[in-house]
């Protein structure tokens, strides 16, 4: 058996003049918890719905277990999808909501009886098989769409942002709930999200789409520390990217020149003379007494403290207006550290990373109203 259970190969899907996929070419292994992520618009959905067989690509192919699926509805196709509506039977209870797909092949009664009875376990929700769906809060609402999804044992259950409608603690909750269920059943998960947060917490391996195209593949780690275009880098998390001129190379990467002049060291290389951006993660940045060694530090004004439970969020300006946003305990000893001030900002050798490019604004990426807010 093939490792990969859906493979996308250079699929484009237009929309009259529109293009909403350009030339997606990936792959998605069993048992994967794989992530579509990015910004609203980015085709992200679209690309669900073809994997789905809601939508047919304009070119390229679409196999699902070795078999082009491209043309094939989506009843005929070894894949099930949850949808932010869970679209649950009102009048059914959980038990025959989640036995629906069964009944519908024509399995014999007593293995639907104990394949819903075993579903129902998965999802922690054995006890509730005789209630309707209006007696379930939302969170277990969305268990119930997912168990019945899951009972058929699909190749993939594909799942179009399911954890929109939930408030903010119960989506926490949920998300590591998802990739239990995930791992228990061993079925592979395709999960679409403009969330982040959602994306880096679940998944084995995340792609990260924007206007059209995949990004970046990668695993959790590899697209937050090591994005390969400032677009992964702001989009993923806070950065501060900060534009230059690569001066220099060393054995452990590259000095760059900023544009104020100041030089900083980079933990991976690039060509002299490359234009480039250092990305410098807030959680990796940290206020310090004293002047840090040479490339691994910056000074600026303090123009913001802000209490955020165990940690404080400093916003320092550079002398070139820049602003930097970095990270302190909340507990720590500076008294310098407060608006008005200049203090030094440090980082160890690995937390600076090259990218390729300069951004359309150097500095914090989540400062800016109008840029966050275009980008969601």
């Amino acid at each position: 058996m093939s490792e990969q259970v859906i493979e996308l190969h250079d699929v484009s899907k237009s929309f009259g003049n529109f293009q909403a996929v350009k030339h997606a070419d990936f792959s998605i292994r069993h048992g994967e918890f794989f992530a579509m992520l990015g910004p609203s618009g980015c085709g992200k959905t679209t690309t669900l719905k073809m994997i789905g067989g809601f939508e047919q690509p304009t070119t390229g192919q679409v196999i699902l277990e070795g078999v082009d699926v491209s043309s094939v509805p989506p009843h005929k196709r070894n894949v099930n999808t949850v949808f932010q509506q869970y679209a649950l039977f009102p009048h059914l209870s959980v038990a025959d909501n989640v036995a629906f797909g069964l009944r519908a092949k024509k399995v014999p009664e007593t293995q639907v009886k104990l394949r819903v009875a075993e579903m129902l376990d998965v999802v922690r929700l054995g006890g509730f098989a005789t209630r309707r769906p209006s007696q379930l809060s939302g969170g277990q609402q969305q268990r119930v769409a997912l168990a019945r999804a899951l009972v058929n044992m699909p190749s993939a259950l594909l799942l179009d942002e399911p954890l929109a409608a939930l408030d903010l603690k119960l989506r926490e909750a949920m998300q590591i709930e998802l990739k239990r269920i995930q791992r228990e059943v061993g079925i592979t998960f395709v999960f679409v999200t403009h969330d982040q947060g959602e994306a880096l917490t679940m998944s084995d391996r995340i792609a990260v789409m924007n206007e059209g195209v995949v990004e970046q593949i990668g695993t959790p780690d590899e697209i937050y520390n090591r994005p390969q275009s400032l677009f992964v880098a702001g989009f993923i998390g806070s950065a501060n990217l900060l534009p230059g001129t690569v001066r220099e190379t060393t054995d452990s990467g590259c000095v760059v020149e900023l544009l104020n002049g100041q030089r900083v060291a980079a933990s991976n290389r690039h060509t002299i003379g490359g234009k480039v951006s250092v990305m410098l993660r807030p959680e990796r940045l940290h206020p310090v007494a004293a002047q840090p060694a040479d490339g691994f530090g910056l000074r600026g004004t303090v123009t913001s403290v802000t209490f955020q439970g165990a940690w404080l969020r400093v916003i320092v300006e550079l002398p070139d207006g820049t602003e930097l946003s970095a990270e302190a305990d909340a507990d720590s000893d500076l008294p310098s550290l407060r608006p008005g001030n200049e203090h030094w900002v440090a980082w160890s050798h690995s937390a600076a990373y090259a990218l390729e490019g300069w951004p359309e604004r150097a500095g914090a990426t989540g400062l800016n109203v109008d840029q966050v807010d275009a980008g969601l």
